[in-house]
């Protein structure tokens, strides 16, 4: 048997390739006997879910394989066992909630799972205790009961996430993913203005290859992942700009990073060069009202605005759109107020 893994950022993709001696088994014991610590019921909720096909078809759990046959497997990836899980009581903005997902819409700060240097106080803490509560599943299998993120977005990040709560909607969320059907629209001010009032950022994204807490574009596609960002300008403000960014893949800080490559860093982004005056003069007044507005929106103006998908159970098309946050806004009605005031004295 020949496997091959292919690692995206939530899940991973699992090519199987059947041996020529293998005697003709059922899918679902024949995955069973090979994944690590994964149910036999786990194995049949992603045939189920279309997570498995064979041969590039979807088939039932009581499918025979056959020598010579390519498995496909997208495989979600879990982040700690429910019962290591510390539920803590902290407020979550829930906007939707039935017996399969939750969309939660995620304050900034908040990180979204523990980690090294936040090992509590995350997102997935909060799920915890929120689903022990109501009493309702979170994803059974094993007896290692686990949350179910299908994506994540970052700790200074706001906005929708999607979360899953059996395993069937994990794994039918997951093959969702997998096949860039997700529509994630996203909501960033970034530096600068544009002569393309829309466009597509296509560079690969990988690690930086000389400081590993950042990453970086690769345009000629010779290092990191395929990672495709869809852009449109919402609104101009010279200095800068409010853009929509449509997501194809979802890669670590994808819209970041492809972003800063265009030379348009996201404003207030510490990491890729935002908190710095990147349009406009270094004169004390100019600077003294940017570094107020930093102060005002102490991180990467970026918000998940809006989230669609198929949802699993129903087949229903489903669609959640949020608000822009208090710090955004404060910041863009600044600009806003800034760019007038030079308008009305260049009149003069």
């Amino acid at each position: 048997m020949q496997q091959d893994n292919h690692s995206d950022d939530y899940y991973d993709h699992k090519i199987i390739k059947v041996d020529p001696g293998q005697s003709i088994l059922r899918i679902d014991k024949f995955l069973f006997d090979r994944l690590e610590n994964v149910s036999r019921s786990r194995v049949q909720d992603a045939i189920r879910s279309g997570a498995v096909t064979v041969d590039g078809k979807d088939i039932k759990p009581n499918y025979k394989i056959k020598p010579g046959e390519e498995i496909s497997i997208v495989v979600p990836q879990h982040h700690g066992k429910r019962n290591e899980i510390k539920a803590q009581d902290i407020p979550l903005d829930i906007i939707y909630e039935d017996d399969d997902l939750l969309i939660v819409n995620k304050a900034p700060g908040m990180v979204v799972h523990p980690g090294i240097g936040n090992p509590d106080g995350t997102l997935v803490n909060a799920l915890a205790h929120h689903f022990g509560k109501s009493g309702l599943p979170v994803l059974d299998g094993n007896n290692n009961d686990q949350i179910g993120l299908v994506h994540r977005i970052d700790k200074d990040t706001s906005g929708l996430l999607v979360v899953a709560k059996t395993d069937y909607a994990m794994s039918h969320l997951a093959k969702q993913f997998f096949n860039h059907t997700i529509d994630r629209k996203y909501i960033a001010m970034v530096w600068g203005n544009f002569e393309e009032q829309e466009g597509t950022i296509d560079a690969h994204v990988g690690r930086h290859p000389r400081n590993r807490l950042l990453f970086a574009a690769f345009p000629e596609g010779d290092s990191g992942k395929w990672a495709v960002t869809h852009y449109r300008v919402l609104e101009d403000l010279y200095y800068v700009s409010l853009v929509e960014c449509k997501l194809e893949t979802g890669r670590t800080h994808q819209i970041r990073v492809h972003m800063k490559h265009l030379g348009h860093p996201l404003f207030s982004d510490v990491r890729y060069g935002g908190d710095l005056i990147v349009k406009g003069t270094v004169f004390s007044k100019y600077k003294s009202f940017v570094e107020n507005t930093f102060q005002l929106l102490p991180r990467q103006a970026l918000h998940a605005r809006s989230l669609g998908f198929v949802h699993p159970r129903t087949g229903e098309q489903m669609h959640f759109e949020s608000e822009l946050p208090n710090d955004i806004n404060q910041a863009l009605e600044r600009w806003r107020k800034y760019l007038a005031d030079r308008k009305a004295k260049d009149n003069l």
